[in-house]
């Protein structure tokens, strides 16, 4: 399967009651990132996606993810289809879960009925969440590859090893641009300290060589090692660590508290810094 090109940086993009989001996704593609990714907490309904790709012009838009225990495989082939009518080949279909039992003879399931689907969801443009050896083992077999998140540059080189190097690794990388470590590391344990409680983030963690004390403290070490916080060189050298390690892209997902600066901001600060 050929590789799904999609730039070296992303921006995550947050959905905002006011509609701002539509118009920092447009400034998003001036700045010239490569891809914008909509987090699947964001997507209360799959129309969000659409609306993004219809404010920008080329720059591909991605679910990352959608979850299979809310949309059936029906309703995401309907909306893939109408939105490749409309916008060839800019939804990158990024998809996750379940959190349950046997989840790889869910997931397998998932996907026979997008490739059984007329038009089907074809796997050149679907991308997985995976971090565990057999995950990442299916992202190669049955997509374009995977989507990573709350890793170390360490693991996207064993990553890479698994995907072979005709699949596309996507790293999703938490930042904070704050070189106060206390604030920094409170804003990072605040999606930690949720997404900590998820089997399998526990289970990567101890994967990577976090112990147990690492993961029930999210100690400093977990933190540092997780997410990226600095100024913007700091974070710059972590996204080309990530990159150097086997990463096709680094999607940037900015955490603030108070008067850290939000997404859009930090997309500004470093888009000279990494884009040129």
């Amino acid at each position: 399967m050929s590789k799904l090109d999609l730039g070296p940086v992303g921006v995550a993009l947050n959905v905002l009651a006011d509609d701002r989001h539509l118009d920092e996704a447009a400034e998003l593609e001036e700045l010239g990132y490569s891809a914008i990714w909509l987090p699947g907490g964001q997507i209360d309904y799959l129309g969000r996606i659409a609306e993004i790709v219809r404010a920008t012009s080329t720059i591909p838009v991605g679910s990352a993810i959608i979850p299979l225990d809310v949309y059936e495989p029906g309703k995401v082939t309907e909306f893939y289809a109408e939105l490749q009518a409309s916008a060839p080949d800019r939804f990158v279909v990024g998809l996750g879960g379940p959190q349950q039992p046997r989840p790889l003879h869910t997931l397998n399931d998932y996907l026979d009925k997008l490739d059984r689907a007329e038009p089907p969801v074809p796997a050149q443009r679907r991308l997985l969440a995976a971090l565990g050896p057999r995950k990442l083992e299916l992202a190669r077999d049955r997509s374009a590859g995977a989507i990573a998140l709350l890793v170390t540059p360490a693991y996207t080189s064993a990553a890479r090893h698994v995907l072979g190097d005709q699949s596309t690794l996507v790293i999703d990388q938490l930042l904070v641009l704050d070189t106060d470590a206390t604030r920094a590391r409170q804003t990072a344990r605040g999606p930690l300290q949720f997404l900590s409680g998820i089997d399998g983030y526990r289970t990567n963690f101890a994967r990577m060589g976090f112990t147990d004390a690492d993961i029930a403290d999210l100690s400093d070490r977990l933190v540092d090692e997780l997410v990226s916080w600095g100024d913007v060189d700091m974070i710059a050298a972590r996204i080309k660590e990530h990159r150097n390690a086997g990463a096709d892209q680094v999607a940037l997902t900015v955490l603030a508290e108070g008067d850290q600066p939000g997404p859009i901001e930090v997309a500004r600060q470093l888009a000279g810094r990494l884009l040129s």
